[in-house]
């Protein structure tokens, strides 16, 4: 048992009570008092080893790192699994994420690697099913079923694994809390833990986490600034494709994606997700677009579809997946502004194939160009890219890494684009034979 004294402390406004209270007094919020167990602190001790360093005279060193075998894992990572550090992999039920780190498990095995699989929700008879299944050979993989902390400390100790799998830290607890596995303070003394064993030995420690019905990690946010990198894994278990992207990663960088394809045999990586995306696009269609986005330092061809249709209700419908739906309102009031098309009052959906979501401002010529083709009835071609940010006086702003999106559109079949023509003064290499420069939107959706 640990020794200290139990206190309750408000989840919203950190009010501290020495005794549970059904209502916070500091802030008035219901049921928001969660139990901690504060450890008494011997008197502190001046370490030798501490000194004061100037920065510009300290060495830089780059971390060393080891390949998981799955390289769009290490893409997202950074180049790879940092010696010490602590990742937490959060995603929907049944999206596929103990399967993911399963696979990793098996890379690490085949490099000499000691992988210790902590299991708090299936048994070592179903890992083996699951291992059977999946056709993964995992010689000499450690596997711990068990939730109690101390006993998984124990174990670390006594092994000294490389790599360390917690699945998942919702179902570890504490013996020194009353409280149950899963709450506030058990989630946050148990990754204490983990994160101290993380950096004691150089273990990594890799956590998949439960998420909550808005798709956020389950627990408090603390759970996310203690852990040195929070992967999300994204899509729909019903459909094909997983996204794999970092929110958090404090050895590379947020930017990366990585993509997969979930088979009978378990994940398989997309090593060239553009063709992936576009092989089912209708050519020839009305309300449909294709746009060159970045993920990082990899740019990616997406098609975006639209259906506008008249309105049968007082309140028209907006429904938008993958696409940030304020930037489509936005998007259909400067069609309606400064393009001429009287389309505020219709029912608009609006939709980027493949179950990738995508938040930067240069696919929103391609949504308006959707958008307009589908009202009109009219397809655009479909040898056509279209990238650009639109303002909100109908011009056309210029976007980064034009000349990578062009060369990937090359690269697929792509002969035409129509970007902002203010990009177009930096342009060194003309990949496509026809790129149309263009300053305003409604001079790129009569352009094509």
């Amino acid at each position: 048992m640990a020794k200290g004294k139990t206190v309750f402390f408000c989840s919203g406004c950190g009010y501290e009570s020495p005794k549970w209270l059904g209502r916070c007094a500091g802030c008035g919020a219901w049921n928001s008092m969660v139990e901690e167990l504060r450890q008494q602190v011997k008197s502190a001790t001046v370490r030798a080893s501490a000194q004061v360093l100037m920065l510009d005279e300290t060495a830089a060193s780059s971390e060393p790192r080891f390949s998981t075998g799955m390289g769009e894992l290490d893409r997202v990572l950074g180049g790879g699994l940092v010696p010490g550090s602590l990742v937490l992999i959060g995603g929907d039920p049944g999206i596929g994420k103990s399967t993911l780190v399963l696979q990793a498990a098996a890379g690490l095995l085949k490099q000499g690697r000691r992988v210790l699989y902590v299991s708090g929700e299936e048994s070592p008879s179903q890992l083996k099913m699951r291992s059977v299944r999946l056709e993964l050979a995992l010689p000499g993989l450690l596997v711990l079923a068990e939730t109690d902390m101390a006993v998984i400390e124990r174990e670390v100790e006594s092994f000294f694994p490389d790599i360390v799998i917690v699945d998942s830290i919702q179902t570890v607890y504490q013996p020194g809390l009353s409280s149950a596995a899963g709450s506030v303070s058990q989630l946050k003394e148990a990754t204490s833990s983990l994160l101290r064993l993380a950096k004691r030995h150089g273990t990594v420690v890799l956590l998949i986490g439960h998420v909550t019905k808005e798709g956020l990690i389950a627990g408090p946010r603390l759970l996310e600034h203690m852990v040195d990198c929070v992967l999300y894994f994204e899509g729909d278990r019903h459909h094909l494709y997983r996204v794999l992207r970092a929110v958090k990663n404090r050895f590379g960088s947020t930017d990366e994606i990585g993509l997969f394809t979930m088979q009978a045999s378990g994940l398989k990586e997309v090593a060239n997700p553009s063709r992936l995306l576009l092989a089912e696009r209708a050519r020839e269609a009305a309300g449909s677009a294709v746009t060159a986005t970045m993920e990082g330092t990899r740019p990616l061809l997406v098609e975006i579809q639209a259906l506008v249709t008249p309105s049968r209700h007082g309140n028209p419908r907006r429904l938008s997946t993958g696409l940030d739906l304020n930037r489509v309102a936005l998007l259909l009031a400067v069609l309606e502004r400064h393009a001429g098309l009287h389309i505020l009052d219709c029912d608009v959906f609006v939709n980027a194939v493949g179950g990738v979501r995508l938040i930067e401002p240069a696919v929103d010529l391609a949504v308006a160009a959707c958008l307009a083709s589908s009202h009109r009835g009219r397809p655009v071609p479909a040898d056509t890219l279209y990238i650009g940010e639109v303002g909100l006086t109908g011009e056309l702003r210029g976007v980064p890494f034009l000349e990578q999106r062009l060369n990937e559109g090359a690269r697929h079949g792509f002969r035409r684009a129509v970007v902002p023509a203010h990009s177009l003064e930096n342009l060194r290499d003309r990949a496509l034979p026809g790129i149309a420069g263009v300053t305003s939107l409604n001079e790129a959706i009569n352009a094509g």
